[in-house]
């Protein structure tokens, strides 16, 4: 099949493939007469296993270890497994962070009056947590071992 037919059997859009391919994450199609890809539904498979394991957030080297691992039909799971749960701790984080930031910007929301007034308690906390410049300098200042600001 052609690039078009791959993209649309693999849900992996055709500039992707060619990206994809130019990266070594995909073997390289095989090519006509007159220089056009042509895909096996082998190759249209590993498309979509790499497309799952994209909308799985796994980054484009795990995908590159796993689509390895998954042709190696010697290889035993604890590998794969590992690969896995390392994956879903850094998800987990992502998370937590996630959770923290909206968090922070609830309760600021919620202290803000959101009238007429131009008094915001968001401004000032964005305004309080970005470094002020050391006087002249134009450098933040230096944080010494107590955290206190000292221009260096």
């Amino acid at each position: 099949m052609n690039i078009g037919q791959a993209a649309k059997a693999s849900g992996v859009n055709a500039k992707l493939i060619r990206y994809y391919e130019s990266i070594g994450l995909t073997p390289e199609a095989g090519r006509t007469a007159s220089g056009y890809r042509v895909y096996t539904p082998h190759e249209v498979n590993i498309l979509r296993f790499v497309r799952r394991a994209r909308t799985l957030g796994f980054s484009i080297e795990r995908i590159q270890h796993l689509v390895g691992l998954w042709q190696d039909k010697d290889r035993e799971s604890a590998e794969v497994k590992q690969i896995a749960l390392e994956h879903v701790a850094e998800l987990e984080a992502k998370i937590a962070e996630m959770r923290a930031m909206s968090d922070t910007l609830q309760e600021l929301a919620d202290a803000c009056q959101g009238d007429h007034r131009p008094d915001c308690p968001i401004l000032r906390d964005l305004e309080n947590s970005a470094p002020r410049m050391a006087q002249g300098s134009g450098r933040p200042p230096y944080k010494g071992a107590a955290g206190a600001d000292q221009t260096p």
